[in-house]
């Protein structure tokens, strides 16, 4: 596989206003540049908005500027074109050209960037996507997945600053988003920052370094997926698969039953047991924790059939409504878990800011390596 020149991690800077019947668009976003930024919100918050205001294809006043280059500036009157912007765009339907094969259309976009522009290359394209075996076949016979891969790895080798992902995943069936999702966890590592719009919080979960929550044309919230996911006052705290995302290492595999032992931080002691973990010792994965499956204990369970029984501190708690409480918990390596209880129980125990306490993780889902 050819290196891939390396990008400078640099921001995405972003104002936009724009008004029209029925809705109005106020947004500010400095994201990082690198890994995966997830717009998340609700049906007609403004997502697709504001990636079509960063693509050019819709024009809000404000101010983009994208990989150290200014593409609006409305006090210069500036506004690049879309075609003079250096961005990919990925959107619900593959649109791949029906008369060319897929190592074609790959190298339609590839063959347009001057050599000395091109930071990634076909075969690293071909790799991240798993479409190798693909490249003889035409569209039409590819499945809805296939055709997704393929379109984002065609956006890839366009060499962008930026990659605009608009629901890639809407149009396929649960079996065909299982297929991708793997893939689109992949693109972290492709040096390419990329701005995914969904209203799926299992997507956001399984892929968002970055989280911005958006509803009425604004931002509710904004920052590291793990830290925003685990605020108990979020507004993603109030659905049923609420979670919190863990970091963790991969330090042992048990042939039977097939369980994984994960390292939090760089306590031995902080271990976390899933199943179904394939990647190799020693790699970094993502873990979900849902905080319906988390419930505490003031001392250490003597006799459980809870293998994931960690030390915790109680930081915060948020009251949801009359008979529940969500509780932000903070564990030794200080990632956070969030977990919901009764009122009763919380009551009953005493819980409060400050009180070390024992979280029992009743299930644990390996998101990706």
């Amino acid at each position: 596989m050819s290196p891939a020149v390396p990008m400078p991690a640099v921001a995405i800077e972003a104002q936009l206003r724009l008004s029209r019947p029925g809705f109005a668009l106020d947004v500010s976003l400095n994201l990082p540049g690198q890994g995966v930024t997830v717009l998340l919100g609700p049906s007609g918050c403004g997502k697709t908005t504001v990636l079509r205001c960063l693509a050019g294809l819709e024009r809000a006043q404000g101010r983009v500027r994208v990989a150290g280059q200014t593409w609006q500036d409305d006090g210069c009157r500036l506004h690049v074109p879309t075609h003079q912007r250096a961005l990919g765009m990925v959107f619900q339907e593959a649109s791949l050209f029906a008369h060319l094969s897929v190592r074609d259309n790959l190298l339609y976009g590839f063959r347009r960037i001057p050599a000395e522009q091109r930071r990634i290359q076909p075969d690293q394209a071909i790799g991240l996507l798993g479409i190798g075996h693909l490249m003889a076949r035409e569209p039409g016979g590819l499945s809805g997945g296939e055709r997704q891969r393929v379109a984002i790895a065609r956006a890839l080798l366009t060499s962008p600053a930026l990659l605009l992902m608009d629901e890639p995943l809407s149009a396929l069936d649960v079996a065909r988003k299982t297929e991708v999702l793997p893939y689109l966890a992949a693109l972290s590592d492709s040096g390419v920052p990329i701005v995914y719009v969904t209203h799926s919080l299992d997507e956001a979960a399984r892929l968002a370094d970055h989280l911005v929550l958006m509803r009425e044309g604004r931002v509710e919230l904004c920052g590291p997926a793990d830290e925003v996911m685990a605020r108990p006052d979020s507004p993603l705290a109030r659905f049923d698969d609420a979670c919190a995302i863990l970091h963790a290492t991969l330090v042992e595999r048990e042939p039977e039953p097939g369980l994984a032992r994960l390292r939090l931080g760089h306590d031995e002691g902080s271990a976390l047991w899933v199943g179904g973990c394939s990647a190799p010792i020693g790699a970094r994965v993502r873990v979900r924790v849902l905080a319906r499956d988390v419930s505490v204990a003031l001392s250490r369970p003597a006799d459980s059939s809870i293998l994931n029984i960690l030390p915790a501190t109680v930081v915060a708690l948020h009251d949801e409504d009359a008979a529940s409480v969500m509780l932000r918990l903070s564990l030794a390596d200080g990632s956070a878990l969030l977990a919901r209880l009764t009122r009763r129980s919380v009551c009953a125990l005493g819980l409060g800011p400050g009180l070390a306490v024992h979280a029992q993780i009743k299930g644990a889902a390996l998101l990706r390596a």
